[in-house]
């Protein structure tokens, strides 16, 4: 296997015969790279010879790492994942892996399968809510845990430096009937007590062949939402934290007179939430609500939080009543997997809607279908309450949409960089009229204000942007203020920060 180049031309005879690689798809937990670039104005980041040098470089590093070489791997519903995931495979028996191929599946049906299969090893070839033309994928060498910075780095050495080993044994096998034992695992032991009316929103995305079979066999009265499979995506890309797929699933509740909305992205390890009134609930107020609802249970439990989360997880009485602790950490689905097993917390929660249960919830991973089981296990535990009244027991803060400017990959981090030198400095002053109390660095910046309120800036680890959240205590037009008038001049001043996808 040649050494990957960066940078090849697309339609031409080099493009057709060595690997392409550019070094910035390696992400801090993950690998992402825009792969359609043919005919597009955007270059192609990576070919199918590169994604072979993919699985070779990744099969060194499971030897490197002295695991068993076994592997299991699955793809998501796009045109170019299933032959994304052939060269894959390819590489990785190239390399002397054992590859145990489940076909179609979510992400967490593959780390669910690592544990059927007893298979240390992950590649799961998917570009999650990203837009189409995308891919990447998700792998581990620890099951329940997927790579972080360190495996990450250690595999971008090998695969730019072509330090490839190439070994005898490989195997490749295709295995039947995962998807139906890993829905009847998910569903096993709940059998919901009052009838709930379910929309199931998939996006059109690969959790429309699973979500819909799974809440039923929970007992749900299922709506199907655009859970025909249609790789074009022709409403809107499967991500239940973006705007337009929460207002879709909103007006739908309405519509049916729905107890519950949940949404799925495209490789079914994050759940969205909209209640009974059509009220979008972002995550992490799902998160504090099952937090509530499982101290109640386990009192004492831990749980895991991400940066971007609300901070009434902090002041909640029931968690206090409970003795329930709360540890806000680093955003992103590999770390919260982490620290939530390190810490032997029962539960993580990501704003995102990555969602980790351990045992004996679940097995430590992110599975948007075990957190909708953990939602409805919520309403079944709570007969006389909707979905907004448990979110009305709530503490109020106003929290803004996820928000993300424009800002390449070469230059995002540098920019969160100066942008929490800048947070650090004002540490001890006021913003819009109340002092900095504190400045987070463990992801980025999250400032927190004397009242509770705080914004946050942070490198997004799988696309060409940064990531800004508000939440004030205040009010809804504090909220706005926060964002208007507060971070976004801030990082106005900056020319390497661009378009927001989204804002309030």
């Amino acid at each position: 296997m040649p050494k990957p180049l960066a940078d090849i031309a697309p339609n031409t005879f080099e493009f057709e015969v060595l690997p392409l690689v550019k070094p910035t798809g390696f992400r801090e937990y993950d690998a992402r790279w825009w792969f359609n670039g043919i005919g597009k104005e955007k270059a192609p980041e990576l070919n199918l010879t590169g994604v072979q040098a993919l699985g070779l470089g990744m099969a060194t590093l499971f030897h490197e790492l002295g695991v068993e070489p076994k592997v299991v791997t699955g793809h998501d519903f796009r045109s170019i994942s299933q032959p994304i995931k052939n060269a894959l495979i390819l590489g990785l028996t190239q390399g002397g892996c054992e590859v145990m191929d489940v076909g179609l599946a979510l992400s967490p049906m593959v780390y669910w399968s690592q544990f059927e299969l007893d298979a240390p090893c992950c590649a799961m070839v998917t570009a999650s809510h990203n837009e189409n033309g995308w891919t990447g994928v998700k792998m581990g060498a620890n099951k329940p845990l997927t790579f972080g910075p360190e495996e990450m780095g250690r595999l971008k050495e090998i695969v730019m430096g072509g330090a490839f080993v190439e070994r005898e044994g490989g195997k490749h096998y295709r295995i039947e009937g995962i998807r139906e034992k890993y829905i009847a695992s998910v569903a096993d032991g709940v059998k919901l007590s009052r009838p709930l009316r379910v929309i199931a929103a998939c996006g059109n995305g690969t959790a429309g062949a699973f979500a819909p079979d799974a809440l039923r066999a929970m007992g749900a009265d299922v709506i199907e939402m655009d859970c025909n499979l249609d790789m074009t995506f022709p409403k809107y890309n499967p991500n239940p934290e973006d705007s337009e797929m929460l207002h879709a699933m909103a007006a739908a509740v309405k519509e049916h007179g729905a107890d519950v909305a949940l949404g799925f992205d495209g490789d079914g390890d994050r759940c969205g939430v909209v209640d009974n009134t059509g009220e979008e609930i972002f995550a992490d107020k799902i998160g504090l609500m099952l937090a509530r609802d499982l101290s109640k249970q386990y009192p004492g439990a831990k749980f895991v939080v991400d940066v971007k989360s609300t901070g009434l997880y902090k002041t909640d009485p029931v968690l206090k009543e409970n003795g329930a602790t709360v540890d806000y950490y680093k955003t992103g689905h590999s770390y919260i997997k982490r620290r939530t097993n390190e810490l032997g917390a029962l539960a993580g929660f990501e704003k995102s809607g990555h969602f980790f249960f351990r045992p004996p919830i679940g097995l430590g991973y992110d599975c948007g279908l075990v957190a909708a089981k953990a939602v409805l296990q919520m309403l079944d535990r709570n007969p006389g309450k909707t979905m907004a009244d448990l979110k009305g027991e709530l503490g109020t803060a106003w929290t803004s949409l996820t928000m993300s400017p424009h800002c390449d990959d070469e230059t995002k981090y540098g920019i969160v960089d100066k942008m929490v030198e800048e947070y650090e400095g004002l540490n001890g002053t006021e913003i819009l009229g109340r002092k900095v109390v504190d400045v987070n660095t463990v992801n980025g910046a999250r400032v927190t204000l004397e009242d509770g309120s705080w914004v946050l800036i942070r490198a997004s680890s799988n696309k060409p942007e940064l990531v800004v959240v508000v939440e004030s205590m205040a009010s809804e037009d504090d909220m706005r203020d926060l964002f208007h008038k507060e971070i976004k001049p801030r990082l106005g001043k900056h020319p390497e920060v661009g378009a927001y996808n989204q804002e309030i």
